[in-house]
Order: structure tokens, then C-alpha cells, then sequence
């Protein structure tokens, strides 16, 4: 009902967007004209500079270096028929090169640019009737002696030798006519569009200026009102009032404001008894939990006394009585012997997963290596006993704590030697690889393997594979590894990629 009254309470006339549509759709037309017409600019501009660079001078650029061709070939004539020499005919030929390089290049700039190849042509047909008459005639003789035709021919040559001379100096005309005229064309299209431009410029200064005064008296003021008002609200003086004024726009959303105002101070308070009865039921929770905590430490403990006791008086009954008693009464004390056993590991167990969650201290640097050779002092026995060969890469520091990661590698390096294949000497490595900010420590074995299908199981505490007839154990071990590694912020798991063997891969945070 707030929200519709204030809906129905706003102003007519134009919105603070309607003003600014219609100013803005019309400074979009003028940009949007004036974008068009330079963009044509630009892309004249372009299209003759292109002409200019790499039509326009190459090609006269060509054509000078042909006529400079032409005259190494004439120089190379001459000095050949004057002296006999071989020598002077090394120019004539390079320029002779030159000359059918520099021609085909030439004709295909001026067929690029659209321009006529008549003049190429006709300078062409020239040099072939000087090459004709005069040039090709005195290359022919023999070296070693003066050539007599270049002598007696010398007008004749050098009448045709200047009619080619002519027609290149025509070409190289033509070819700087079009060289100026494509470079007024550039100067023409650069000083229209550096007034297109300026035009640009100039509306979007204006625009900018109309904008500011324009923003400035009929929005800035009115939000900074508003900014005000809600300031003071979200300081906690939830009974002031926002003020309206402005546009209609503005106005709708002071009003919104102040109806959220309203609400928001009757959801605070509801929000503060919901809080302190949150805080009331976490600190009952933690409570609860120490107390489960404590109580699984204590009954731990005392659980323990008793069994020892069992445990020590029929192992005292055993070795007393043993014998004499009937077959069956033997088997019953050593299911006795063995239940308490397994029932005191079992506490013990429990004992160390529940501890597994919590430290006396926080996290520290933790070197590894010396928390990897711990572990193998514990299980030295269990090593020589199978004859197991261990490796390990460079380990790692990480963060976290000592006595847990102990924990963690004695448990998967106990389980690699317990659960050996038979008929392989167990070979386990312990490896490491940098994977951002965490380390992952893989324990690979040869022994008997797990299927993929138990490898979310393995990780459930009390889960087993195998009968205790087969191999000791509670079940909670790879449970308490997990327990540990979640502890520490990584991730645990089993590479079901492996054929043969056991891989199991976690990670923890770098040092």
C-alpha cells in the first residue's frame, strides 16, 4: 500500500531520463553526422595516402632509377665500342636487368593506380630500337680491339639513345603530375577533416558544458539533499525524514526511500532479537560441544583402565593356566586376550579422530622431510621385517601441524606395508609437485591395490575391506588421514588411474 501511494503521489511533467533522452538523442544525431562524414574523411585520407606511398612515389621513384639504368647501359656501350674491353660490358648488363625489373614493376603500379602504360610503352619501344640499331650490335663484337661499328654508328646511336632519353624524361613527368597531384588531394581531405573534428569537438565540449549546469541544478542538488537524509538514516537516526524535491523521478525515489526507512527500523529490531537469540543458541552449541568433546576424552580414558585390566589378567591366566586346561578353554582365553586388545586399540583410535580436529597452537612452517623420517623411525620395524625399498622426491615445507602430519604419513605409509602384494617386495614413494599456493604429496605403492569403486569408502571411518583374519586394523585410519588433511584446508583422494598398486594424493597449503 506504502509503495503504491507513492506511486500514485508522483509529479507530472518530464523525468530527470526523459530530459536526458531527449538531450542526448539529439546531440547523438549531430555526433553520429559529423562521426559519418569523418569517418569518410578518414577513409579518403587513407585511400590517397596509400596512393601517394605506395603508388604514386614508387613509381616515380621507378622511373628515375630506369632512367639511371638505361644511361649504366649506355655508358657501358660506349666505353666497350671505344675500347675493346670486356670489362666496361658488366654495367650494360646490370643495367640491362635493372631495365626489365624496374619495367615490370612500373607497369604494375601504374596498372594499380588506373593510369594509361602508353608512355611506358612507347619509352619501351625505344629502348628496344636503340638496343636494335646501335647497342646490341656493338655488344656482339668480339673484345680485345675497338669496335669500328660503334665509330662509324656513333650519331645513329646516339640520336636513338636521345629519343629514349626523351620518352623517360616524359614518363617521369607523368608520373610527378600524378605524385603533386595526389598529394594535394591528401592536403585537401586532411584540412577537411581536421575541421570535421574540430566541429566534433566542439558539440561534445558544448554538450559537456550544457550537461553540468544542467545536471547540477536539477539532479546534483536534490541527490545531495537525499545523500544528506540517508546519510543521517544509515548513521542510525532512523526517525529523521527524507526530504523530497527535484524532479519526478527524484521524488518517486525519496519517497521509496523514506517508505525503506520505516521498514528497515522495524526490521532491525526484529533483526537484533533474532541475532541475540542466535548468539544464545551458538553459545549453547559450543558449550555442548566441549562438553562432547570432554566426554569422549574422559570415557576414552576410563574405558581404557578396565580393558587393561582384563587384558593383563587373562594374559596372566594364560600363561598360568595354559595347558592344562581343554582345548576349548585355551581357545576361549586367547578370544578373550584378543577382544580386549582390539577393543583398547579401538579406544585409542577413537581417542586420536577426535583429537584430530583441534591444536594447542596455531599453524606453523612444517619441514616434511623430517616429518616424513619420524614416521619411518616408527615403522622400522614393520620396513625390515618386509624388506621394502622407499624413495621419496625433495619434500616440501607446508604449513600446518607437526604431530598431525606425522600422524597422517605413518598412517599411509603403515597401510602401503601392511597391505603388500605377496609376491612382490613392496617398493612405496613419496612424491611432491607444486600446484599454486598448496603442495601435492602423493604415497604410491605395488601392493595389492583398491578397486575405484571403494574410493569414496576407504575414507569412512569403521569401513573395511578385508576380514581382521586377513589384515589387523579398526577401519579408522584412513578416515583419521582425511580428518587431518580437511584440517589443514586441502583435499584427499585416490587415484583410481593406477593399475597397479595404491596411489593416494593430498594436498596441503604452501609455507
Amino acid at each position: 500500500m506504502a509503495s503504491q501511494q507513492a506511486v500514485q503521489g508522483r509529479p507530472s511533467g518530464w523525468t530527470t531520463s526523459r530530459w536526458l533522452s531527449a538531450g542526448v538523442g539529439g546531440t547523438l544525431v549531430v555526433l553520429v553526422t559529423l562521426g559519418v562524414l569523418g569517418a569518410w574523411l578518414l577513409a579518403h585520407a587513407t585511400s590517397v595516402n596509400q596512393r601517394l606511398i605506395d603508388r604514386s612515389a614508387p613509381g616515380l621513384l621507378a622511373a628515375v632509377r630506369l632512367d639511371a639504368a638505361l644511361v649504366g647501359q649506355e655508358t657501358g656501350v660506349r666505353g666497350f665500342g671505344m675500347t675493346g674491353q670486356a670489362e666496361f660490358l658488366a654495367p650494360y648488363r646490370q643495367g640491362v636487368a635493372d631495365q626489365n625489373r624496374l619495367a615490370g614493376e612500373l607497369r604494375r603500379l601504374l596498372t594499380a593506380d588506373g593510369s594509361r602504360t602508353d608512355t611506358l610503352d612507347d619509352l619501351l619501344g625505344r629502348a628496344t630500337n636503340w638496343h636494335r640499331v646501335y647497342a646490341d650490335r656493338v655488344v656482339a663484337a668480339p673484345p680485345g680491339a675497338p669496335v669500328a661499328f660503334a665509330t662509324a654508328q656513333a650519331t645513329t646511336g646516339k640520336t636513338a639513345f636521345d629519343a629514349l632519353r626523351a620518352a623517360s624524361h616524359t614518363l617521369q613527368e607523368q608520373l610527378g603530375a600524378a605524385r603533386a597531384e595526389a598529394r594535394a588531394d591528401l592536403m585537401h581531405v586532411r584540412r577537411l577533416r581536421n575541421w570535421t573534428f574540430g566541429a566534433i569537438a566542439l558539440v561534445i565540449l558544448a554538450v559537456a558544458v550544457l550537461a553540468f549546469v544542467g545536471l547540477r541544478r536539477a539532479v546534483s542538488a536534490p541527490l545531495a539533499r537525499l545523500a544528506s537524509d540517508a546519510a543521517r538514516v544509515a548513521a542510525g537516526d532512523f526517525d529523521h525524514p527524507i526530504r523530497t524535491g527535484g524532479p519526478a523521478d527524484i521524488q518517486t525515489v525519496a519517497r521509496t526511500v523514506d517508505l525503506m526507512r520505516g521498514r528497515l527500523a522495524a526490521a532491525l529490531v526484529a533483526s537484533e532479537q533474532a541475532r541475540s537469540d542466535l548468539d544464545r543458541r551458538a553459545e549453547e552449541l559450543r558449550r555442548s560441544n566441549t562438553d562432547l568433546e570432554q566426554f569422549a576424552y574422559v570415557a576414552s580414558h576410563d574405558l581404557q583402565e578396565p580393558l587393561r585390566k582384563v587384558t593383563s589378567f587373562c594374559q596372566l591366566l594364560q600363561r598360568r593356566y595354559g595347558g592344562q586346561l581343554d582345548e576349548r578353554g585355551d581357545q576361549y582365553i586367547g578370544f578373550i586376550v584378543d577382544g580386549a586388545a582390539r577393543m583398547q586399540k579401538l579406544i585409542q583410535d577413537l581417542l586420536a579422530f577426535s583429537r584430530a580436529g583441534r591444536a594447542d597452537h596455531p599453524a606453523e612452517d612444517v619441514d616434511l622431510d623430517v616429518v616424513h623420517r619420524r614416521a619411518l623411525e616408527d615403522l622400522e620395524l614393520v620396513v625390515r621385517e618386509s624388506g621394502a625399498q622407499l624413495t621419496h622426491d625433495p619434500l616440501p615445507t607446508v604449513a600446518g601441524h607437526p604431530a598431525h602430519l606425522e600422524i597422517l604419513l605413518t598412517n599411509l605409509l603403515g597401510n602401503a606395508l601392511k597391505f603388500r602384494h605377496p609376491e612382490r617386495t613392496p617398493a612405496i614413494h613419496v612424491g611432491a609437485e607444486r600446484d599454486g599456493d598448496h603442495w601435492q604429496i602423493s604415497v604410491t605403492d605395488n601392493g595389492i591395490g583398491i578397486e575405484a569403486q571403494y574410493s569414496e569408502r576407504i575414507f569412512v571411518i569403521f569401513q573395511r575391506l578385508h576380514s581382521r583374519e586377513d589384515y589387523p586394523g579398526t577401519g579408522i585410519g584412513l578416515a583419521l588421514c582425511k580428518k587431518i588433511i580437511e584440517y589443514h584446508g586441502g583435499t584427499i583422494r585416490l587415484d583410481t588411474d593406477r593399475a597397479v598398486g595404491t596411489c593416494v594424493v593430498f594436498t596441503l597449503p604452501a609455507a
